[in-house]
C-alpha cells in the first residue's frame, strides 16, 4: 500500500481545518450529492462554538494511487500536548502560515519539536489574497525562524506553496493559476514526503489518541511501527518504562477513510489505525505482541504550569440544578480525563473534597470545566495558581516564564509596555508588524498574565491580539499587585430584589439581576473602593398609601457586568471560589459566614 502520513501544524486562526476541508473535497472523499459542512475536522460542540480545534483528529485521502493520512492539530499553546505526541506518527509536516501575520509563537513551539523529530516541513503561505499580505517578509521570516531553531541544511531547504485555503487552491507561486485547485500540493506531499519507516519484527504500536466509546470501550490510536494486526489477536500492553499494564485481545481495528472510520479485517506497519478491547492500555503505552519485551520510546511532555483546586460545591443552592455533586463523581471523572489528555495531572488533596488539577494555561482548565458543567457536574473552584519549582543546586525557587507576542496599534502600545511592567514583564522586542501596528514580544510571568487579556482588551479598545507561549523556568520574579478594587458580598440569603439594588448601585456595579437567588457570602457586585463590603440586596420598597406616577416611576437600573466562565476564573483573589453549575456561574467567598472570613484573614496575617 503506498502510503503518506503528514500532520498539519500552524498558529491558531491561521486556517489548518479549513484546508483539511478542501483537501477532502478535492480528493473525491464526498459524493456529489453529498452535504458537507464547514470545518468538518471540528466535530465538537465546544470547537463548533468557538471556532478553535481542542483535539487532534485523523483523516484520510486517496490521492491517485497513494493513501494520505492526515492530522489536524490544535493552533492553541495550552493544547500544545496533543501536538507532542501526535508528530510520532507522521513522517512530515505541512506548516501553514498566515500570508499577513507571519510565524507565531505557537508556530514556533510545534516546528521546533518537528524539527527536532528530523521530520521534514513543506511550508505553505495560505490566505496571500488578504489586502494586508507581505508574502516575502513571511517566506523570509520563516526562514529565520527556522534557522532559529537549528534546522538541518536538508529541513532549510524546504519546498514553499502559496494559496488560500478557503479558496481551495495552492501553487508554486502567488501569481500562477488557480485552475489545478490542490492538486500541487498533493502531489508535493507524495513527492517531498518519505513514505513510513517500517521495522521487521512482530506487531508494535505506540498509543497516541485516547477517546472513550459508549460501545467499544476504550479506542487508541496510533502508526503501527511494525508487523501487522487482526482483529482478536492477543495482545499485550507495555507502559514508557516497560513494565506490563495488561494482556488481551484486540477486539476491531478501524482505519480512517476519509472522514468515516472503518472495521478492516488486517492493518499493516506504517498506517494509522484505531484498536479497541483493552480497558487499561492508554496514551504513551506500547500495544504490542506478546512476544516483545521492550516498549517504544515516547515523547516526553512539557511540564504542566498553572493548577486549580477542584472542590465539591457547599453552597446553599449545591443540588439545585445539576446532578452530579459528590466528590466521588467529580474525582472519577477528572481521573478519566488525566488518562486521555497527558498534558493534565490530577493529584488528590489533603481534605479529600478537593482534586488539585495542573494544565497548560487556563484555556485548556477552562475547556475542561466547560465540558463538565454541560455532563451535569456541579462544583466550585479555586482561582489559578502557578506551579512552582526549587532549584536543586542553588535551592532557589523558580516560577514558569511566558513568551508573549502581543501585536496592537501604535497608539496603544505605551499602555501596554506599561500594565506588562506592573505585572514583571520583560520587553525583549519591538517591531512594525505593517498597518501601523507594532509587534511587541515580552518575558513575562505566568502569574502576571492571569486575568490580563480582559484588562488588555479594554485598554486598546478590542484591538490587540496577544499569544502565549511557555518558555522556561526562571528565578522567581517577587510581588505582583492583584486586583484593585474589592467586592460586595450579600448579607443574606432570598432573591435578589430592584428596589434594593437601585438604592446600592453608588457602591460599584452589580453582577445580578432583579430575582436572580442569592445566599450568604456570594458575590453580587465590585465595591468602587478596595476593600470588601457587605450589603442587602433583598430589601423590598415600604408601601404607603400614596399612589403617583413619580412615587411609583419604574426602576431603571445600570446593566450587570456579565461574567463568562474565563472572566470569572481571571476575576477572583485567593480567598474566592467560582461556583460552576449546568445553569449558572457564580462569585463566592470561601468562607460563607463573615466571622470565618475575619478569623481566616488574621491568621494569614500572622503567617505573614
Amino acid at each position: 500500500m503506498n502510503l503518506r502520513n503528514i500532520a498539519i501544524i500552524a498558529h491558531v486562526d491561521h486556517g489548518k481545518t479549513t484546508l483539511v476541508d478542501k483537501l477532502l473535497q478535492q480528493s473525491g472523499t464526498y459524493r456529489e450529492n453529498q452535504r458537507q459542512v464547514e470545518r468538518a475536522m471540528d466535530s465538537n460542540d465546544l470547537e463548533r462554538e468557538r471556532g478553535i480545534t481542542i483535539l487532534a483528529k485523523c483523516t484520510s485521502v486517496q490521492w491517485k494511487d497513494t493513501q494520505i493520512n492526515i492530522v489536524d492539530t490544535p493552533g492553541h499553546a495550552d493544547f500544545g500536548g496533543e501536538v507532542e505526541r501526535i508528530l510520532s506518527m507522521v513522517d512530515g509536516v505541512i506548516v501553514l502560515v498566515d500570508a499577513a501575520e507571519g510565524p507565531m509563537p505557537q508556530t514556533k513551539f510545534v516546528v521546533g519539536k518537528a524539527l527536532k523529530l528530523g521530520l521534514k516541513p513543506i511550508v505553505a503561505i495560505n490566505k496571500v489574497d488578504r489586502p494586508d499580505a507581505r508574502v516575502t517578509e513571511v517566506v523570509n521570516e520563516v526562514f529565520d525562524l527556522f534557522a532559529a531553531l537549528d534546522a538541518t541544511d536538508e529541513q532549510l531547504d524546504f519546498p514553499i506553496l502559496y494559496g488560500s485555503g478557503k479558496n481551495g487552491w495552492m501553487a508554486t507561486s502567488p501569481d500562477a493559476s488557480h485552475e489545478d485547485g490542490m492538486q500541487p500540493l498533493f502531489d508535493l506531499v507524495i513527492k517531498h514526503v518519505a513514505p513510513p519507516v517500517v521495522e521487521d519484527g512482530p506487531f508494535r504500536l505506540l498509543g497516541t489518541i485516547l477517546e472513550a466509546n459508549p460501545y467499544l470501550g476504550r479506542i487508541i490510536t496510533g502508526r503501527i511501527a511494525s508487523g501487522t494486526v487482526k482483529p482478536n489477536q492477543a495482545v499485550k500492553v507495555l507502559s514508557r518504562d516497560g513494565k506490563l499494564v495488561e494482556t488481551g485481545r484486540i477486539s476491531k481495528i478501524l482505519a480512517f477513510r476519509g472522514l468515516e472510520r472503518q472495521p478492516v479485517d488486517i492493518a499493516e506497519a506504517g498506517d494509522i489505525v484505531a484498536i479497541a478491547g483493552l480497558p487499561k492500555g492508554t496514551v504513551a503505552d506500547t500495544f504490542c505482541d506478546p512476544s516483545v519485551e521492550t516498549p517504544i520510546q515516547a515523547q516526553p511532555i512539557d511540564p504542566p504550569t498553572v493548577s486549580m483546586s477542584f472542590i465539591v460545591n457547599n453552597s446553599p443552592l449545591a443540588g439545585t440544578e445539576g446532578d452530579k455533586v459528590t466528590s466521588r463523581l467529580i474525582r472519577d471523572r477528572l481521573l478519566r480525563e488525566a488518562e486521555g489528555n497527558v498534558a493534565l495531572r490530577v493529584v488528590e488533596s489533603q481534605d479529600k473534597d478537593a482534586m488539585e488539577v495542573s494544565g497548560r494555561g487556563e484555556l485548556q482548565l477552562a475547556i475542561l470545566i466547560e465540558t463538565m458543567r454541560r455532563e451535569g457536574f456541579e462544583l466550585s473552584v479555586s482561582r489559578p495558581r502557578v506551579v512552582f519549582q526549587k532549584d536543586e543546586a542553588t535551592g532557589q525557587i523558580l516560577e514558569p516564564i511566558e513568551e508573549v507576542v502581543i501585536d496592537v496599534d501604535e497608539e496603544h502600545s505605551g499602555v501596554v509596555v506599561q500594565k506588562m511592567s506592573e505585572r514583571k514583564a520583560e520587553l525583549i522586542e519591538m517591531r512594525p508588524s505593517g498597518g501601523n501596528r507594532l509587534r511587541l514580544v515580552f518575558y513575562s510571568p505566568t502569574r502576571g498574565l492571569i486575568g490580563y487579556q480582559g484588562e488588555l482588551m479594554t485598554d486598546t479598545k478590542g484591538t490587540a491580539i496577544m499569544n502565549r507561549l511557555f518558555h522556561n523556568y526562571l528565578p522567581y520574579k517577587g510581588q505582583i499587585q492583584g486586583r484593585r478594587n474589592g467586592v460586595l458580598i450579600s448579607n443574606d440569603q432570598g432573591e435578589a430584589v430592584a428596589y434594593a439594588m437601585f438604592k446600592l448601585e453608588d457602591r460599584g456595579p452589580m453582577m445580578i439581576e432583579p430575582g436572580w437567588k442569592v445566599y450568604k457570602g456570594m458575590i453580587v457586585g465590585e465595591h468602587t473602593r478596595d476593600n470588601d463590603l457587605e450589603i442587602n440586596v433583598l430589601k423590598g420598597k415600604q408601601l404607603t398609601n400614596i399612589r403617583t406616577t413619580s412615587k411609583d416611576e419604574a426602576v431603571r437600573l445600570t446593566p450587570p457586568i456579565r461574567m463568562t466562565l474565563e472572566k470569572a476564573l481571571a476575576y477572583i483573589e485567593d480567598d474566592e471560589l467560582v461556583e460552576i453549575t449546568p445553569k449558572s456561574i457564580r462569585l463566592r467567598k470561601k468562607h460563607l459566614d463573615p466571622n470565618e472570613r475575619k478569623r481566616a484573614e488574621k491568621q494569614k496575617e500572622a503567617v505573614a
